[in-house]
């Protein structure tokens, strides 16, 4: 009996100095996707509102919060639309009295949403993975605003723009256009005749988002462009190639 008394005691001693499970968070703000299997999100402050019946947040900037990178392959979605596969509410909205969606979805319904753009979600997260996403609706979408300086990519939905001093993440998706100076879409940065730029040297030839990420892969540094952006959101929504140094 010795030896499982023994046992015993070695197996107390060293629960007593085990670690204890790392507690669940919680944020607000912004989703977007950030890999295979990942999404990016800047914690918000959360204010909670009533307009027509429906519970709706107001998200501001939180000082000093930091970006987090979750997995979410294994987590609980719900939704606000009243189907997993929607794009858009359409009028009917799905949402619990704190304003969480409430339709049950799956792990790739949140991979298809990401794909749209930005979701406005509160996230419950653990060490580094994300155990519940729930979809909420804001009550104001911020205005967006216009820069000029550099691009600079970092994966094929996120880049670093520069301005002032200041550098901004931003993410984006097909809604985002690119007016190019070159003569077709695909063309690397600033190359092929003819040019199609106006007299302040912007591009005019729409191309897609796609073709953002494929000019900026061929580029080795940062780029000069003209943006429109959505601050807050975080959102890339107009993008200008800059012809020489005009």
């Amino acid at each position: 009996m010795r030896p499982l008394v023994c046992a015993t005691a070695a197996a107390l001693a060293l629960s007593a100095f085990t670690a204890p499970a790392q507690a669940a968070s919680s944020a607000y703000g912004y989703a977007w996707s950030d890999g295979k299997g990942h999404l990016r999100i800047v914690p918000k402050t959360a204010t909670r509102l009533t307009r027509q019946g429906n519970v709706l947040h107001r998200l501001k900037t939180l000082s000093g919060a930091k970006e987090l990178r979750l997995d979410y392959t294994g987590a609980a979605y719900a939704r606000v639309t009243v189907a997993c596969d929607l794009k858009e509410t359409e009028g009917q909205v799905a949402l619990d009295a704190k304003g969480l969606g409430r339709t049950a979805c799956a792990p790739a319904h949140l991979r298809a949403s990401l794909g749209r753009g930005p979701v406005p979600v509160r996230v419950e997260h653990r060490g580094g993975k994300a155990t519940r996403v729930n979809e909420i609706l804001v009550a104001d979408w911020p205005g967006g605003r216009s820069a000029t300086g550099t691009l600079k990519r970092v994966n094929d939905t996120t880049v670093v723009f520069a301005t002032g001093g200041k550098k901004i993440k931003l993410g984006y998706s097909y809604s985002t256009v690119f007016y190019r100076t070159t003569a077709r879409c695909g063309d690397g940065w600033l190359t092929g005749r003819p040019v199609n730029a106006d007299r302040n040297g912007l591009g005019k030839k729409q191309c897609t988002w796609t073709d953002l990420t494929k000019a900026l892969k061929g580029t080795r540094h940062p780029v000069l462009v003209k943006i429109d952006y959505t601050p807050g959101v975080d959102s890339l929504d107009q993008v200008w190639e800059v012809f020489g140094d005009a």
